[in-house]
């Protein structure tokens, strides 16, 4: 399995578990909720879908909505398949949750783990936001000493990107600072008490891909037949 299919599959069990949806339900989802899958398209999507399906972790269910019922007939088209979450599936779902091997501090899969850290239990949270830090920490480092090289080589316009883009890692780096000393302190991120893990919405305001405020939303694509 690649990384990138694993990363879908993550988030794709993660939506299912809030409820159930049919395809275009959940890639509509997946691009306005998860920054990182906004470029991607259904054939993507359905292979993940059906892999899914056939691993026993998602059942495939008609669309039983007055919508999708009088819809179908119409315009001789089948109605939506919902896809639906299995025990097995929420067990596996969970698992994945509990794993902070580096690939949770890779930056695509960090953002779609920092999505769901409202169904994370805290101490999971911790070691992936610490290990995140250091992952960064690592890379500032190494661009610091490539700009020092490198520095009177380059034309001001690369320099200035190398900048903008040491800038960034910085400005993530902070924001990981504040997230660390708020889970110690046992704060959610309106600086509440909490206790433990928590079904806050927190897919706002996070680097690598996450959408931020402000953010315009992408526009619907128009629905598919095939779902």
């Amino acid at each position: 399995m690649s990384r990138r299919s694993g990363i879908l599959e993550f988030a794709v069990l993660g939506l299912l578990r809030e409820s159930p949806m049919h395809g275009y339900e959940l890639r509509k989802r997946l691009n306005t909720s998860l920054g990182v899958f906004r470029a991607f398209s259904y054939g993507t999507l359905y292979p993940c879908l059906k892999t899914l399906v056939a691993n026993g972790w998602l059942i495939e269910e008609p669309g039983n909505t007055t919508e999708d019922a009088l819809a179908a007939p119409l315009a001789g088209r089948r109605a939506k398949i919902v896809y639906r979450l299995t025990a097995e599936g929420k067990e596996h779902f969970e698992e994945l949750l509990s794993q902070t091997g580096p690939d949770a501090y890779e930056d695509e899969h960090f953002a779609a783990r920092f999505a769901f850290f409202g169904r994370t239990p805290q101490d999971v949270r911790m070691r992936v936001l610490e290990g995140r830090r250091s992952r960064l920490e690592e890379r500032l480092e190494k661009m610091r000493a490539s700009l020092a090289r490198t520095r009177e080589r380059l034309d001001d316009y690369t320099l200035e990107l190398q900048r903008h883009g040491m800038e960034s890692v910085e400005r993530e780096v902070r924001w990981l600072n504040e997230l660390i000393e708020s889970e110690r302190a046992g704060r959610d991120l309106k600086g509440s008490a909490s206790g433990g893990s928590d079904s806050r919405d927190t897919t706002s305001g996070a680097p690598g891909g996450l959408p931020r405020p402000g953010d315009a939303p992408r526009p619907d694509t128009p629905d598919d037949t095939a779902t």
